[in-house]
This record gives structure tokens, sequence and C-alpha cells, in this order.
């Protein structure tokens, strides 16, 4: 095994022995940023080559800084780092460099991360496609034809691909499970709360998106979760939380897992997703697990109205100063903000009620079963030149993101979901499914995340590249 593909638990162990050194282990991860990169276009504004190794071996003769110290990190472009060029995608902000690291960013650089550039997005994060006319297509690496997904799409293919050990990513509409299922790796979506964003603008309201780790195994995933949890005084919703490091395996054994399908019918699927779906399923059962079929507990209609009004309301927050300006955005970011600012106060409260109605459903569901599983994306990678499908299984799609909606449940009420890989279909492309619990049940899930993995490790079987 090289050693950019090595876990980041046993890399941070010889770094902390001194049996690897920060300078060998950046060289080899710049080596092969250098070898794969250029197929892939997963890493942007990658930092001057001389500037990290001196890092690194500053990190080899001084003090231990964190849990994270001496690792390289690439940091997702929707994250502002402190003198790297944050272009989010977006030609506005093509020559933006901050001098300021947001919040998580200064948490991993805290806890002894080396910030190395940074992993390509989709302008503004908005589509589960990273394409940008900034930097272009990150490529699927197993492939070079397909999409990666998105928006965590540079992140999950740094990790598929060996360039580094941890990666960061963020989830509104899948952002970290689209990703993770499309370059067979592990994406956590964070009960929300839990890792906070950086404070600016409304920090009360908008309560769809989160950040998270990305990772190949759930192990990985729990050493980054830590360095960038906990509450941050600015923000009024953070949680307190406890280390979930170094993880554990559960014992499944007689844990009742509910398998939501296609959601009655409502989710249209192309063909091979479910039967993959099931597959890893059957894993969870030969563990021991009681594994069952849930009928839809919820109109999938009305959630669906649901979080277009509130996502719509919250990107065009975020956008609306740079539409009046007249600043270039893609189409899609035009019509989200557009829908967005056409809503009533009304329309929104509505939307919210809608929400609380599937939250008070979800928790009732959750007294029966300890997880709940849906696929992770209800379509293969398609090919990297399509902006976004317009149809699946011979269903039309009524807007860019429908394609999507199978991770809308999760993300309209902020629970926990673990995207693990599930394995191969007939094309050689892979794919996953996204098993979720109650808020707050990070920490289990990842415990059973780790148990699966200990039996599948697709990532370690299928590497890419």
């Amino acid at each position: 095994m090289t050693l950019t593909r090595r876990s980041a638990t046993d890399l941070l162990r010889d770094l902390n022995s001194g049996a690897l050194g920060a300078a060998e282990l950046m060289q080899a991860t710049l080596d092969r940023i250098d070898a794969v990169n250029p197929h892939v276009n997963a890493i942007v504004a990658l930092r001057n080559r001389d500037a990290l190794l001196a890092e690194a071996r500053a990190c080899d003769s001084g003090p231990r800084r964190g849990p994270l110290h001496g690792l390289p990190i690439a940091v997702k472009d929707l994250v502002n780092v402190a003198g790297v060029v944050s272009a989010h995608g977006s030609p506005a902000l093509a020559g933006n460099v901050p001098e300021k690291d947001d919040l998580i960013a200064a948490r991993m650089r805290a806890a002894g991360a080396i910030l190395i550039g940074k992993t390509n997005v989709p302008e503004f994060g908005l589509g589960s496609h990273t394409f940008n006319p900034v930097y272009g297509a990150t490529r699927n690496p197993y492939d070079n034809g397909r999409t990666a997904g998105g928006s965590s799409g540079g992140a999950a293919v740094v990790l598929a691909t060996g360039m580094t050990a941890l990666a960061d990513g963020s989830d509104m509409m899948g952002s970290l499970r689209n990703p993770a299922a499309w370059n067979n790796v592990y994406g956590f979506r964070p009960s929300w709360g839990r890792v906070p964003s950086e404070p600016q603008g409304d920090t009360f309201l908008h309560q769809l998106a989160t950040l998270g780790p990305m990772a190949r195994s759930p192990q990985d995933i729990a050493l980054l979760l830590d360095a960038i949890s906990g509450p941050d005084p600015r923000q009024p919703h953070g949680m307190a939380v406890d280390q979930v490091a170094p993880l554990t395996a559960c014992d499944p054994k007689g844990l009742r897992i509910g398998w939501l399908g296609d959601w009655g019918g409502a989710f249209p699927m192309e063909d091979g997703i479910i039967d993959i779906s099931e597959a890893a399923l059957k894993v969870l059962d030969s563990l021991g697990c009681i594994v069952e079929p849930v009928a839809p507990p919820f109109s999938a209609a009305a959630i669906w109205q649901s979080w277009i009004d509130l996502r719509s309301w919250q990107v065009a927050g975020g956008l609306a100063p740079m539409l009046a300006a007249g600043d270039p955005l893609k189409d899609s970011a035009v019509w989200e903000t557009e829908r967005g600012l056409a809503l009533s106060a009304m329309d929104v409260h509505a939307a919210s009620v809608i929400r609380s109605d599937w939250f008070r459903a979800a928790v009732r569901l959750f007294e029966t079963y300890d997880a709940l599983v849906l696929p992770s994306a209800q379509i293969w990678p398609f090919e990297v030149d399509l902006p976004y499908p317009t149809d699946i299984a011979g269903r039309s799609m009524d807007t860019y993101h429908r394609w999507m909606e199978v991770v809308v449940p999760v993300s309209l009420i902020g629970l926990p979901a673990l995207a693990v890989p599930a394995g191969f279909g007939a094309q050689g492309l892979p794919t996953g499914v996204q098993m979720f619990g109650p808020r707050g049940s990070d920490a289990k899930l990842l415990a059973l995340g780790a148990a699966y993995h200990a039996a599948t490790e697709w990532p370690q079987k299928r590497p890419a590249g």
C-alpha cells in the first residue's frame, strides 16, 4: 500500500511516534497529486510546493499542535482559507484571497493539519455535479467521462484516489452523501448544529446545510469530526458533543434497521440502484441486524414542497445581493434566487410547519428503529458534460435538483446520516446507501458504520486510480 493510501489513523499514529515525518508525507502527497490530479481535476488552488514542504518540516521540528498534527488536507472551496484563492467556483470570486480562515479551516489548522489548497465544487455549491467556469469539471476516477457528484465532488475524488486521507465537505442536499456514493468512500452529515459554519449573515433561521467529514473509513471520519465539532459561542444553535475517536465498531446484533427503498415509488430509481442497496442491507442482516421494509412514513410531496421553498429562501438570502449587483451567476443560481425572492413570509412559515410535522413523525419512527436506510443517489454517475439529469427511468425532473430527492428527508430536518459504499454496478461504477438516525445519534451511527466497514472494506478492495 502506498503511503498516501494509508488510513489517517495509521498515518497520525506514525507521525506522533516519529516513525513517519510530516515532510516525508507531504512529499508523497504532492507527488501523488502531480500524478493523479491532472486526470480528475479534484484539487484546485494548490499552494506552492516549497512553502508546503517548509511547513511540514516545521511540524517535524516543532511541538505537536493537535490530533491532526502534520496531516495534509485540501479544504472544500466553499470555505475561505487565509492566503489561498477561495473562489467558491464563481467568476465573481475568482481572485478572492481571504485574509482570515473560516471557522472550520481554523479548527483544522488548530488541530495541526496542513492546509494544502482547495477541493473543487460546483459554483456556490449548487447542484450535485462538480463543475464551474473557474476550474472546470471534476471527473469520476472510476470513469473519467462521468461526474464525481457534488458539491463535495472534489473532496470525494481526493480520497478515492489516495491524494489525502481526510477531507472536509458540506451537505445541504446530499453534498456529503452523493459524491461519497459515486466515489466509493464515506461521507458523514452530522446532526445539524454539531459542526458550526462560519458565523456570517443569519445564524437563527437557515437550518439546512451543515459541514462534515469524509474519509475512507468511519474510524477516520471520527478523527476529523472531533476536530471540527463543538459549539461556537457566536451562534445560537450549537450542541455540546462527546469525543467519538478512537471509534470502536458496535455489536450490531439485534439492532432494528428500517429500509425505506424508493419511498413507496415516490423516488424513481435507475436500474440496479435498489438491488445494490439491498445487497448492502444483506451485510447488515449478516451482522445480526433485524432489517425490515418500512412503508412511507410521511408524504414525499409535502417534504419536497417544504424543501424547495426553504432551500430557495436560504439561497436567495445569500445570493440576492450578487444578483442585484449584476454579478455573473449560473442559471440555476439565478433561478433559485429569484424563486426565493418571490416567496412570502407565510410561504416560509407553511414550509417550516411541514418540516416540523415531518420531524415529529421521524421521532415516532425512531421509537421502533435504531436506524433507517435509503439509497444515497437515485441514479448512477452520469456523463460529465451533462449539467444535470432531466429524467430518471422515464420520469421527467421538474427542477435542476429533483434527481436528488432521495436525500431530502434527512436534510430537511437535520438528522445525522452516514453515506457508506454499497458496491459496484454492471458498468463498474460505485454507489452507496445512507444510514440515518435520530438527532444526536452521531456516535451510534458511526459505530454501526464501523461494523459495516469491517465486513465490506469497499474503499480498500476497489481503490480508484
